[in-house]
């Protein structure tokens, strides 16, 4: 059966299974979800369907941060009131929200677009790296600040942009004090990345 679905499933089964493939979904929220969408208003789930198709019809990849934007570049990129000179490397697109909604930073962006993570095959060609170094050569940049998560992946990957950064005429500084070991910045709270960006250290 096509969509991967078992044999002998109807329509709430499907939507259910679907639905479990959210991230923080399990199979009894995603039952849930499917019996709500089942008792409300049809108009509701037809409006739901629209938006997410949307979103692929509408949203796209900004050409010069990787943040997803409806138009490019994006309105961070095309701000000409914010600090070119710093450049804030996130693993996420979501991420660059999360610290825009802390009002601490005025910088610029760079989306990685993961993690190295040699035991689920992610290697450094598979992040934007030519994107992020072919920006700090242009000039104009004077520090690059790291803004991963605190976890062995991106220890790994902060140490691997610290050494090809390092060949350049930049400096490099990551999030400091706030941000707790193996902890993530969607959770990170508006004072807590105040602190991590205040106290950020050379790196």
């Amino acid at each position: 059966m096509s969509g991967g679905f078992g044999p002998g499933l109807n329509a709430l089964d499907r939507l259910t299974v679907i639905l479990s493939r959210i991230p923080g979904v399990g199979k009894k929220s995603a039952s849930r979800m499917a019996y709500f969408f089942l008792d409300t208003d049809p108009g509701y789930s037809h409006s739901l369907a629209e938006q997410l198709l949307a979103l692929h019809r509408s949203i796209r990849r900004c050409s010069r941060c990787g943040s997803y934007t409806e138009t490019d570049p994006c309105p961070i990129c095309a701000d000409t009131g914010r600090d070119p000179s710093i450049l804030c490397v996130v693993e996420r697109p979501q991420d660059v929200r999360i610290i825009e909604e802390s009002r601490e930073f005025r910088g610029l962006f760079q989306v990685l677009g993961g993690l190295i993570a040699p035991l689920d095959g992610i290697g450094p060609d598979n992040l934007a790296l030519g994107q992020l170094l072919g920006r700090v050569r242009s000039g104009g940049i004077r520090e690059v600040i790291l803004a991963l998560n605190p976890t062995v992946e991106g220890d790994t990957t902060a140490l691997y942009l610290r050494k090809l950064l390092g060949e350049l005429n930049v400096a490099v500084t990551r999030l400091a004090s706030g941000l707790p070991v193996g902890g993530d910045l969607e959770y990170a709270d508006r004072l807590t990345l105040s602190r991590s960006f205040r106290g950020r250290i050379k790196f």
